[in-house]
């Protein structure tokens, strides 16, 4: 498999009003809807793992008309991107006037703390972008605190911003920040995870991010190649109340029915909040209650990381000993599969800079934008690895 770094990119406004006339009801070869995952858990503080995926509708996963998306949009894809899906987004369409990006300001509210890879390169990403364009670019970042990011969210606003591209803390919390925009006519773009149970384009503007179902199937067909399909599993959990969490849950509980992996036997699972830190305790307790378990699927790198700490002091570091598999692509949890700790990394490109502030630029000056693209993610295992250490697209 070749390395390779993806962007969210979308569709010039012609197109997607063009897929829009002529759009199918066939389903996608991303991320799609199924029957409830089956297998069951013994570990405590679990979230909603035992979700279902639900059912497309009209070609639409359920996970994207949670997002706002009604239409699987069919004309060609650009490069990187999944899949997208309408209505198209105009700014005008909520009262939002165009913007001069040479002279106005915009906003970059950043979730989580910047400790995490993910979180220094999407901020990056952002800051790197607007430098490039010319673009005035304010700058916050929440802490990991939902209220913070609402009270961020509004006071860059107070300040004269006249966009904010966002990474929500969760799916259902920024509701008060959302409101404000609204009222104020300031656009709003998400990136990375999507703001749910939301009208497609009448609560924010395009959303883009990763689809997290799917990176959850493939973080399992890796698992099941990994282990060959018989393995004493844990699964360490996201945060709560994060769509991230429930879809890389569900995605990848869902494929362990789906390929009859009834071998792989989930015996525990806990949040570890997408924490280093947590990930680490939650294995230290994991490997008090069950010794046994030889396989551990992190819902991101951070936690990944932090399990292979606390395998590391147990002495039972290493594939031979327990399987890892996580998401995020980061450079160490890359280097952990050169390392022969981990044995797969399902990338989430956080890169979302360039691909955000051109769909801003269609939403509120052009003739819009998707209201939900879907990337493209990598994969790395021991065939790659090396190869993304070395080229840099391990972030």
């Amino acid at each position: 498999m070749s390395v390779r770094r993806t962007t969210t990119v979308y569709l010039t406004a012609a197109a997607a009003v063009a897929a829009l006339a002529g759009c199918s009801t066939g389903t996608t070869t991303g991320a799609s809807g199924g029957g409830s995952p089956s297998p069951t858990s013994s570990g405590s503080a679990t979230s909603s793992a035992s979700q279902t995926l639900g059912s497309d509708t009209n070609g639409v996963p359920a996970a994207i008309t949670a997002a706002g998306g009604t239409t699987l949009l069919t004309t060609a894809k650009p490069n990187g991107v999944e899949a997208q899906y309408g209505p198209v987004c105009k700014g005008s369409d909520l009262g939002i006037g165009k913007i001069d990006f040479k002279t106005d300001t915009i906003g970059w509210a950043q979730s989580e703390k910047e400790a995490n890879p993910f979180r220094i390169a999407s901020t990056k990403s952002q800051v790197d972008t607007a430098a490039k364009n010319g673009w005035k670019l304010l700058t916050t970042n929440a802490q990991s605190n939902v209220q913070q990011e609402n009270s961020d969210i509004k006071g860059v606003i107070d300040k004269g911003a006249k966009a904010i591209i966002f990474s929500p803390i969760n799916s259902t919390g920024l509701g008060d920040a959302i409101s404000y925009a609204k009222q104020k006519k300031v656009a709003m773009i998400p990136v990375d995870r999507n703001i749910t149970g939301v009208t497609g384009c009448q609560s924010v503007g395009p959303q883009l991010g990763s689809d997290f179902v799917q990176q959850g199937r493939r973080a399992a067909d890796a698992m099941i190649k990994a282990t060959g399909g018989q393995a004493k599993l844990a699964i360490l959990l996201g945060a709560s109340g994060v769509n991230v969490t429930d879809d890389r849950t569900a995605g990848f509980l869902d494929e362990l029915k789906a390929k009859n992996a009834t071998g792989l036997e989930v015996i525990f699972q806990q949040t570890g909040d997408f924490t280093r830190e947590k990930g680490k305790s939650v294995t230290e307790t994991l490997l008090r209650a069950h010794p046994e378990v030889n396989a551990i699927y992190a819902e991101n790198d951070e936690m990944g990381l932090g399990a292979l700490a606390a395998l590391d002091d147990a002495g039972k570091s290493g594939t031979d000993k327990v399987h890892i598999v996580s998401i995020d692509g980061t450079k160490g949890a890359v280097q952990a599969i050169v390392d022969g700790n981990f044995d797969a990394v399902i990338e989430s490109n956080p890169a979302y800079g360039p691909s955000a502030q051109a769909a801003l630029d269609a939403y509120v000056n052009g003739d819009g934008a998707p209201a939900v693209t879907i990337t493209t993610d990598n994969q790395y295992d021991k065939s790659n690895a090396a190869q993304a250490i070395s080229s840099g697209a391990a972030y």
